[in-house]
């Protein structure tokens, strides 16, 4: 499943060290609205927007506490939609990727040293905040270092639901506003959960605070089944792998009388290691990019492409090793401060993904397509959407578990339109929008940010993608 990755020993044990010294203070949960307030990050452009950042405690007997990072529209804007962006992983920080590489306001010169404003920041359209969950990913934290040990969906989905509440009365203005959860890759399985748990908590509650009018999810772990099938079928359409191999992955990783994927077996770990074989070097989550040329400790972790918690370094029009200009950036003291992040100044090594949450994972349904039907029944706007050059969670397994829902056609398979650009293709299903964005890969606000940025603000408004290139 989309999410495993190896992590070295010695960041196990920083990263234990981390979790059993922290601990809350009134620095940590007491900062409010205001004292919130970000002044101006080091290295930062001058902007028209405020920023907000800081933690909510979720557990205080735990000691569990999620970082969060607001960044708002231009006052002139307001009031705009809310939207909550979750990372996946499991395991992997909202920070670090959807903040810093993808959809937020800033991106990470080469270096460390410097931020440029991204052109096609989210946070034009709505406000955008930024969570860290579970706690132990990123800045996010917990007293308990069992905690590391047993993260899972439920009590993920139940932490971001306590945050959610509690970050509404800190935030108050926000009440009642319409909200949307939007993700990518294993949020897969946090958004269509925490989703479901907001509207549960919703019923028979006159005047929700949390006013959830929909959910978007991007290249997104949704049902194990069709997920590994059309994952099998995508390497070996793309030419990634011999027939020979494609059926033998079918033959033994996949159960076609249960549908279901079978626990691992020695000739399906050796249908991998085929794969794998004649994959070669190539970015998995981005498979027509070459990769960044520089290593690191997690260079030979990313290579197992049965591994996947740790996201890409992808080169083209963008830099390929951004992950490593975000880790230099966020161990900056000063970074840190200016972010109200670390606030006990335990010296440690920020990391962008946890490998001892990912690889002790507990609890994760099998599929989210039961909880697609309850939101769907309920009226919610559901979006998916897939860059499709992408073979780690790929077009062809989302379009696999998508048609398992069953659901009518409303406007067939068109291309949409970027000015006189096709962007990608989408179907408009009855309760569900499906769209593609051409050329994308995993992470599609890093690769085609204009396209997604057109794709977030049709989905804001519920209106289809553009036939004839004219953007809502």
């Amino acid at each position: 499943m989309a999410g495993r990755f190896h992590v070295a020993p010695v960041l196990v044990a920083v990263l234990l060290a981390w979790a059993c010294q922290l601990r809350p203070t009134a620095a940590a949960t007491a900062i409010g609205h205001e004292a919130g307030r970000i002044g101006r990050l080091p290295g930062q452009p001058v902007v028209d927007f405020p920023m907000y950042s800081g933690y909510v405690t979720v557990d205080g007997r735990a000691g569990r506490a999620l970082f969060y990072w607001l960044q708002e529209v231009p006052a002139a804007s307001q009031p705009a939609p809310l939207v909550l962006w979750l990372n996946g992983g499991p395991g992997c920080s909202s920070v670090a990727y959807g903040a810093s590489e993808e959809l937020g306001a800033f991106r990470i010169r080469p270096g460390g040293a410097t931020l440029f404003l991204n052109k096609y920041r989210w946070n034009s359209a709505a406000n955008i905040l930024f969570l860290d969950s579970p706690a132990g990913v990123g800045f996010s934290y917990t007293n308990t270092t069992s905690d590391l040990y047993n993260s899972g969906d439920r009590r993920t989905a139940h932490d971001s639901y306590t945050f959610l509440v509690r970050w509404f009365e800190r935030f108050p203005q926000y009440k009642y506003r319409d909200f949307y959860i939007a993700g990518e890759s294993y949020a897969g399985h946090y958004v269509p959960e925490l989703s479901q748990l907001v509207y549960r908590k919703n019923k028979g509650v006159s005047k929700p605070q949390i006013n959830i009018k929909g959910f978007m999810v991007g290249n997104a772990v949704t049902d194990d089944y069709h997920d590994q099938v059309g994952t099998f079928e995508s390497w070996w359409n793309h030419g990634l792998i011999s027939d020979a191999t494609y059926r033998r992955l079918k033959a033994t990783c996949v159960s076609t009388v249960h549908h279901d994927i079978e626990h691992t077996s020695p000739p399906c770990d050796a249908a991998y290691d085929a794969a794998t074989v004649e994959q070669g070097d190539i970015d998995p989550y981005s498979i027509y990019t070459p990769t960044c040329n520089q290593t690191s400790s997690s260079t030979t972790a990313r290579k197992n492409w049965r591994l996947k918690g740790h996201y890409p370094w992808m080169r083209g029009s963008y830099d390929p090793c951004t992950e490593m200009h975000s880790t230099v950036y966020y161990n900056r003291p000063e970074v840190q401060r200016a972010l109200h992040a670390n606030v006990t100044g335990i010296n440690y090594t920020w990391t962008t993904c946890s490998g001892i949450i990912n690889t002790n994972w507990g609890d994760s349904p099998r599929s989210m397509l039961p909880i697609y039907k309850e939101l769907i029944a309920a009226g919610l706007r559901i979006w998916v959407y897939s860059g499709d050059t992408d073979s780690v969670v790929p077009l062809t397994a989302t379009r696999y578990s998508i048609d398992a829902l069953g659901l009518p056609t409303v406007v067939s398979w068109y291309p949409w339109y970027d000015k006189k650009e096709v962007g990608g293709w989408s179907q408009v299903y009855k309760g569900l929008t499906l769209v593609t964005i051409r050329g994308a890969g995993h992470e599609v606000p890093l690769h085609r940010p204009k396209q997604a940025l057109i794709l977030f603000r049709h989905f804001l408004h519920g209106k289809p993608m553009p036939k004839n290139g004219t953007v809502v």
